[in-house]
């Protein structure tokens, strides 16, 4: 078992099953940390120049890395689902701080900007599947993060997710593990998604990758660095992917790729697109223990005890603010207008069937109709650093089919389908993950509890569909036997601006924005509607990407 950057600190030991084996590392944890500490408190008496302000001292360096373990630690105590570790996390807290050494408290208010805490710790105690879910998670990562706990509300999808991440991530497969968390961070970094590309940045140095890399994809491989056209074509315009750009990577001599590699590697650069969408449709907020999760600085001139950690009042005076009451923002004529217009439909479609030719037209307007939609940039943004090292170009981003007089030809379904075409390439290449893409897919797209927002019994599925092809209508992507029409009907203005804001563009995503559209839906339905979107997203670059592969080996 492979020590931690933090020197001799052996954390992997916590994400043991066996009781025994967390409590042997938790003390070895104990005693590295209260070592340093007992240093720092020396170092503290001695004259020394003063530390800034709510930072520890690392005069001589006594404090190397002790920031670092006590906000890990930190993270353990509120997010570990082994208990034992949670409350031995806080002894070792309290006891730092009954030396005298400053310890950290969270900031931000709970894993999401935009759902009240409390609503997702009680849909993660509601569900008794969901402890198995958890320690599976943190036993394999080592944490339990901001994005699985969001997920919570949908525990089945969660369970596929979680699968398929594992998969690709540290089972076997095509390549190395340190270049599937660099491809993490490749990706997160084309949306300037701070959040992944911290953790990968930690996995990727776990794993044993090399630090220099993180300066820049310059200074990566020259094999990675031939993957950065691909990465910036499939994360803002995929249908420009042809089958030369697949020759020039796999026939780039002694840099070249595999077909297998290809494969791991395209299907990773499209799940991390997607999840930087769902990290920013959701509001997801650092980690705990990495920047900005975290501050040494005190709440309040008073004393800070460890006691507001275990009860729960590490934020009080940042969590208070106006409460958004969701059910009394407007009348409930919202939520019967839609079902209305559903039944109307329901009943058109039966009565009269469109012609081949409306529903060409029909597709065509909503695809010109969705380059008039953009996000407003009126809100402050989630603050990110920079992380535009990592990729080139960075005023490539997202661009509209036909604009600038460039026109691209539509993606008939039934010429290339993931089901018909896609599902086997990827199963033939690199077994078992097109199936497991598949199930995912299949779960965001049929996912449904029959209600919405306080009414049940509801089939939902007219509404699903509309979501689903509205974000493939973005992409240049025609179901033949569909009626777009229908789009127009379902989703209105503001809820098309947050669609293709979240797929598009996530970081243009605010607060405001996921407010306002389906002001009476439960939070747990805006989470379903964006498992639909970045399932929605992932499958439209995959098309693009393994259409040109397919030409490539035909």
């Amino acid at each position: 078992m492979a020590a931690d950057r933090d020197g001799e600190v052996r954390w992997d030991g916590l994400r043991s099953r066996d009781a025994s084996a967390r409590d042997s590392a938790l003390e070895n944890i104990r005693q590295v940390v209260l070592k340093k500490s007992e240093a720092m408190v020396l170092v503290k008496e001695k004259p020394s120049p003063p530390a800034a302000e709510g930072l520890l001292p690392s005069v001589y360096g006594v404090s190397s890395g002790l920031n670092q373990m006590l906000a890990r630690l930190l993270m353990l105590s509120k997010r570990c689902p082994f208990k034992d570790v949670q409350e031995k996390s806080e002894a070792i807290l309290r006891s730092v701080q009954e030396l005298g050494v400053r310890i950290p408290r969270p900031l931000g208010q709970g894993p999401s900007r935009f759902i009240p805490e409390m609503e997702i710790l009680q849909a993660s105690t509601e569900d008794t599947q969901m402890h198995t879910l958890f320690a599976e998670s943190f036993t394999t990562l080592g944490r339990l993060d901001n994005i699985t706990l969001v997920m919570v509300f949908h525990p089945q999808y969660l369970e596929s997710f979680l699968k398929t991440q594992h998969y690709l991530l540290q089972m076997d497969g095509p390549l190395p593990l340190h270049y599937r968390h660099y491809l993490g961070i490749m990706a997160a970094a084309r949306h300037q998604c701070s959040y992944l590309v911290n953790l990968h940045v930690s996995d990727f140095l776990h794993v044993g990758g090399d630090p220099k890399w993180l300066n820049g994809l310059e200074n990566a491989p020259q094999k990675l660095q031939n993957l950065g056209e691909l990465n910036k074509m499939l994360a803002h315009r995929p249908w420009l992917i042809t089958k030369e750009h697949i020759e020039q990577l796999l026939k780039t001599e002694e840099h070249s790729w595999s077909l297998a590699e290809l494969i791991h590697a395209v299907v990773l650069l499209t799940h991390y697109h997607s999840l930087a969408s769902f990290t920013f449709g959701c509001g997801i907020n650092p980690e705990i223990h990495c920047d900005g999760g975290h501050t040494f600085r005190p709440p309040s001139v008073s004393d800070y005890c460890i006691c507001d950690i275990t009860n729960g009042n590490h934020s009080v005076c940042e969590t208070q603010g106006p409460v958004r009451n969701i059910m009394t923002v407007e009348p409930s004529s919202e939520v019967e207008a839609l079902m209305e217009k559903m039944k109307q439909l329901q009943e058109c479609r039966d009565e009269a069937k469109a012609s081949k030719e409306e529903k060409a037209t029909r597709f065509e307007k909503e695809k010109r109709e969705s380059m008039l939609v953009c996000c407003s940039e009126d809100e402050e943004m989630a603050p990110t650093r920079d992380v535009s090292r990592h990729f080139e170009d960075t005023s490539y981003g997202y661009k509209d089919f036909s604009r600038h007089g460039t026109h691209v030809p539509t993606l008939h379904a039934q010429d290339y389908s993931w089901e018909d075409h896609g599902y086997s390439l990827v199963n033939r290449l690199y077994p078992d993950v097109g199936q497991l893409i598949d199930e995912k897919f299949h779960i965001a797209y049929n996912l449904t509890y029959n209600t919405m927002a306080m009414h049940k019994d509801v089939d939902t599925s007219m509404l699903r569909r509309a979501i689903w092809n509205y974000i493939h209508c973005m992409f240049g992507i025609r179901y033949d036997d569909y009626d777009y029409g229908e789009i127009n009907q379902l989703l209105d203005r503001s809820f098309k601006v947050y669609i293709k804001t979240v797929v598009c563009m996530p970081e243009k995503t605010t607060k405001r924005m996921y407010d306002s559209f389906w002001r009476q839906f439960k939070h747990s339905e805006k989470v379903h509607v964006n498992l639909l979107l970045i399932e929605a997203r992932m499958q439209a670059e995959l098309l693009y990407a393994l259409r040109a592969i397919t030409r490539y080996m035909t």
